[in-house]
């Protein structure tokens, strides 16, 4: 069964082939850990974390963070195709959609499993208080959901598809404003002094065009070759020239993050944690998000030498989704190691407020909730490929026109 749309013939990928077992075998157990994960704590109390009095984001936190800030990215390429009107990213627009759906998902499921009571959510969704970022974040993720699946239907049904233009618009203003909020939640948080700037919010639009779409094109490229399709080289090159820009624009405004608080006297103390004292969180910096997160990536993506190379796309792609999950990590745990300074001048002691840096390492069932997380969005998108016609027939280059 096919669907079209133009000159598009999109299908659904038929069949319950071995690989396509194993991997919904694989996500699935990966899911079942984090349930089971997230059960432990639930029952047995976040002590068997690595979370403390001071670190009370841990890596489920990380995953959570990511997750989101990626499903914002992930809707690119549909906006590119819908919005700026760039035919070549047309087929891919559907897939888009679906896997910006699904790691938001996967996010919230991580965020709401994380929250030690979640039964607590319902006061959240129901009693608002809108000084609050957190209050806004409610209503813009849940929001996203209701505007991209609005925004997917209205490229997937054909009696539909000339409103796919001002509903990518609202979508792609929508998802901006998204990611905005999220980097406000820690822009706003006046306490930490390794948040508490402006440049959070765009750092985090940033952020998402790179991640979300570092992990589109690992779909993509596994999707053609799980599937069958001709994946053509042209689709190939513009997608991870775009990886490459977006991964330009990431460091740029981590670059002016740190200078500027680099600026501010009062800030150089968590500057030289993070950037030279910190310990894992500085090697996670510099060796994990600034050399292979980005730096690494960008020259497998425009070096001649491997501009060409589809395995280098794929090693770029998955290298900056590693970068950008240390960077995260470095923003949420290391933010919260570095002691707050309640009183300027003076250094705070006590059983409870101890000074220092706080120690932290994530324990087996932080790690399984945040890997269930991935999971979920993983698995969703699995499942929407073998059964929506979100993927077209073929994505082989257009032949040349005869002259």
């Amino acid at each position: 069964m096919s669907a079209m749309t133009g000159r598009i013939a999109y299908r659904e990928h038929g069949g319950w082939g071995v690989g396509y077992l194993a991997l919904v075998g694989l996500l699935g157990a990966l899911v079942v850990a984090g349930l089971g994960g997230a059960y432990v704590m639930e029952t047995e109390g976040h002590w068997v974390s690595g979370m403390s009095h001071r670190i009370v984001w841990g890596t489920p936190h990380v995953a959570a963070v990511f997750l989101i800030v990626a499903a914002s990215g992930a809707l690119n390429v549909a906006s590119l195709s819908s919005v700026f009107g760039r035919a070549l990213y047309q087929p891919l627009a559907r897939l888009s959609g679906v896997l910006a759906i699904s790691l938001l998902a996967g996010g919230l499921a991580v965020l709401v499993l994380d929250l030690g009571r979640p039964d607590r959510l319902i006061v959240a969704m129901t009693f608002y208080n809108f000084k609050s970022i957190f209050a806004w974040n409610i209503f813009l993720y849940t929001g996203f959901f209701a505007v991209a699946i609005v925004y997917l239907w209205m490229m997937m049904e054909n009696r539909m598809n000339r409103f796919s233009k001002p509903a990518g618009v609202f979508a792609f203003l929508w998802r901006l404003v998204l990611t905005t909020g999220t980097g406000s939640i820690f822009g706003f948080l006046v306490a930490r002094q390794a948040y508490d700037t402006a440049v959070m919010a765009p750092m985090f639009v940033a952020m998402s065009l790179a991640f979300g779409h570092a992990i589109f094109l690992l779909v993509v490229l596994a999707a053609a070759a799980g599937t069958g399709r001709p994946l053509g080289d042209e689709i190939v090159r513009r997608l991870k020239n775009l990886l490459g820009i977006f991964l330009a624009a990431t460091l740029y405004f981590v670059a002016v993050q740190h200078l500027t608080n680099l600026y501010i006297a009062e800030r150089r103390g968590i500057e030289r944690f993070l950037l030279a004292d910190g310990g894992v969180h500085t090697w996670l910096f510099w060796v994990g998000h600034v050399a292979l997160g980005c730096l690494v990536p960008i020259a497998l993506i425009f070096s001649p030498a491997t501009a060409g190379s589809r395995r280098a796309a794929a090693l770029a792609a998955a290298l900056a989704v590693l970068g950008g999950i240390a960077q995260i990590y470095v923003i949420v745990i290391g933010g919260q190691a570095y002691p707050m300074v309640l009183v300027p001048g003076m250094e705070v002691t006590g059983s409870v407020l101890d000074s220092g840096i706080a120690a932290y390492a994530p324990s087996v069932y932080e790690i399984a909730l945040g890997l269930g997380g991935v999971g979920i969005a993983l698995l969703m998108v699995t499942f929407a490929v073998k059964v929506l016609p979100i993927l077209p027939e073929t994505l082989a280059d257009a032949p040349p026109e005869k002259a």
